[in-house]
């Protein structure tokens, strides 16, 4: 009888020690996967920020340009009295820079628009949808807007001067993620051409 009481004691110690030992592990179990899940959220939130930077400073680039821009045409001399003579847009395909027929007619206008006047000028502007990153989206815009640029220049001989062309990315959209079709009506270049009608 004296045996199995000292039997059962050791049973009882041998269980309370493993007790103590299974929580010991669960505990740093526990911890090693909060030290792993807050340096995923660090790596996250120092993307995010990065992301977010850069965005900023896209966006400002844009701005600076487009005052430029701005400037080029008002500042210019002969240019204060310069007015928008012709206005058009180009589509483009999802992802896509190449000119389609369309849009060569369009530019062809533009171009003839150009050849009417004497000393005029064209402002090109690149715009895309939302997909993708900022970054890419202003690549992506000022890509298109050489396009544009390039036509001109090979079918019409537009000296270079009298082009200026500007990346809006996606920052400047003319149909907004609610309304029909609105990607496809981002995706595109903006023409203006510029002439003193004096």
């Amino acid at each position: 009888m004296k045996r199995t009481y000292i039997l059962v004691g050791i049973l009882i110690l041998a269980l309370v020690a493993g007790c103590g030992v299974n929580k010991d592990y669960v505990a740093q179990q526990i911890a090693d996967s909060e030290g792993r899940t807050d340096a995923k959220l660090t790596g996250v939130r120092d993307k995010t920020d990065a992301n977010s930077a850069e965005i900023t400073r896209l966006q400002s680039l844009a701005q600076q340009l487009s005052d430029k821009t701005d400037m080029a045409i008002n500042e210019a001399k002969g240019f204060e009295n310069y007015q928008v003579i012709w206005s058009g847009d180009i589509k483009f395909n999802f992802d896509a820079m190449e000119l389609n027929e369309t849009a060569e007619a369009t530019l062809m206008e533009a171009g003839e628009a150009m050849e009417r006047n004497a000393g005029s000028i064209i402002e090109i502007a690149g715009h895309t949808d939302r997909t993708g990153s900022s970054k890419y989206n202003y690549m992506l815009g000022r890509e298109r807007a050489q396009s544009a640029k390039r036509f001109l220049s090979e079918k019409f001989g537009v000296s270079l001067y009298r082009m200026f062309i500007i990346s809006y990315g996606e920052l400047r959209p003319t149909a907004l993620p609610d309304e029909t079709k609105a990607a496809s009506q981002n995706r595109r270049v903006t023409l203006q051409v510029w002439g003193n009608l004096k």
